[in-house]
């Protein structure tokens, strides 16, 4: 655990003109301490010693989170673990956790550089679904956030839609802000629940996750253009994070994200995972730096795109985000 320790302390102090040199040495890490990236690498007859750029980086399909422990030493090194939501049927992801608390502060650290202290905060996180299973990072993070805001009002919400409401209506003359985290198919459920809502000044509506089955996938002007009627809004923000990444990028509306020092993004071909995309979209594949324990390389299942300023956009998943993916292990 010490490598860890170090990696933790390194990340902490990361400038951009830094993050080649450490992804490099988190991927050399890596490339030995995890049997399983170890064996995707030699499936793919890839010789660490060759890899010495980040676009050189190989990337882990994130199904392997499915099917193996991703982790740099033994399982049973790990206590603890994050898992995936996932509907009837499907397997859910599991990333092992080498310290829960660093993952509380990572996460802190970048909310706060985006938004500002969590203590200017009422914290209100309606997150069904999630709320109804053990084991999700969301629920981990937002309790922090919760417990970080110090406010007597801050709290969890289940589908207890009056209650909410009636303590935003309570909340609308204080001096905090109020940070409404919300799962999208349940702030959705509230924009058509027919329920009269009163604007608030203070009040910033994040949506993350998705309809996990609940309701029918939207795009995203459609999903943002309901919130911001009903919350009477301006903007909607946004949370891209997954179970299988330490870190998170936010978007202070439009869906444009902002991706903090410990992620990069690399856009790949649609037709052929490991080959770059040519054009201004493609597969979103992950460097997360933060995942020094487990595997910092991810293939995602999302496709995305960049725009003219650099703000990436998230443009949705894969058909066939169950099946899609190498499967020079899973056999």
């Amino acid at each position: 655990m010490q490598d860890f320790k170090s990696f933790s302390e390194r990340l902490s102090f990361i400038e951009s003109d830094r993050f080649e040199e450490l992804a490099l040495t988190i991927f050399r890490f890596q490339s030995i301490g995890n049997e399983v990236y170890k064996a995707y690498l030699d499936a793919r007859r890839i010789d660490p010693k060759d890899v010495k750029s980040l676009d050189s980086i190989p990337f882990l399909p994130i199904r392997f989170f499915k099917d193996f422990p991703i982790v740099c030493g033994k399982p049973s090194d790990f206590s603890s673990f994050y898992s995936s939501s996932g509907t009837t049927g499907i397997i859910t992801s599991k990333h092992f956790i080498w310290s829960e608390p660093w993952y509380l502060k990572h996460a802190q650290e970048i909310f706060e550089k985006n938004y500002g202290s969590l203590a200017e905060f009422h914290v209100l996180a309606l997150l069904p679904a999630y709320l109804e299973r053990p084991g999700s990072s969301l629920v981990s993070m937002a309790k922090h956030f919760i417990d970080e805001s110090k406010s007597e009002h801050s709290g969890f919400y289940l589908y207890n839609q009056d209650e909410l409401l009636e303590k935003l209506e309570l909340l609308k003359t204080g001096s905090k802000k109020v940070l409404l985290l919300g799962v999208t198919f349940a702030l959705l459920d509230l924009a058509e629940s027919g329920k009269i809502f009163s604007p608030i000044d203070n009040l910033m509506v994040m949506e993350t996750g998705g309809m996990k089955g609940r309701r029918k996938e939207m795009i995203r002007e459609e999903v943002h253009d309901n919130l911001k009627s009903f919350f009477r809004v301006k903007t909607i923000h946004s949370e891209y994070g997954m179970t299988e990444l330490m870190s998170q990028a936010y978007s202070k509306g439009e869906g444009k994200y902002t991706l903090p020092a410990s992620m990069r993004v690399i856009l790949r071909d649609v037709n052929d995972p490991l080959s770059w995309s040519t054009r201004s979209q493609g597969g979103i594949n992950v460097i997360d730096l933060a995942n020094f324990h487990s595997c910092a390389f991810i293939e995602t299942q999302d496709l995305g795109r960049f725009d003219e300023n650099g703000f990436l956009e998230v443009l949705g998943r894969f058909d066939n985000s169950e099946i899609r993916g190498c499967n020079l292990l899973v056999q």
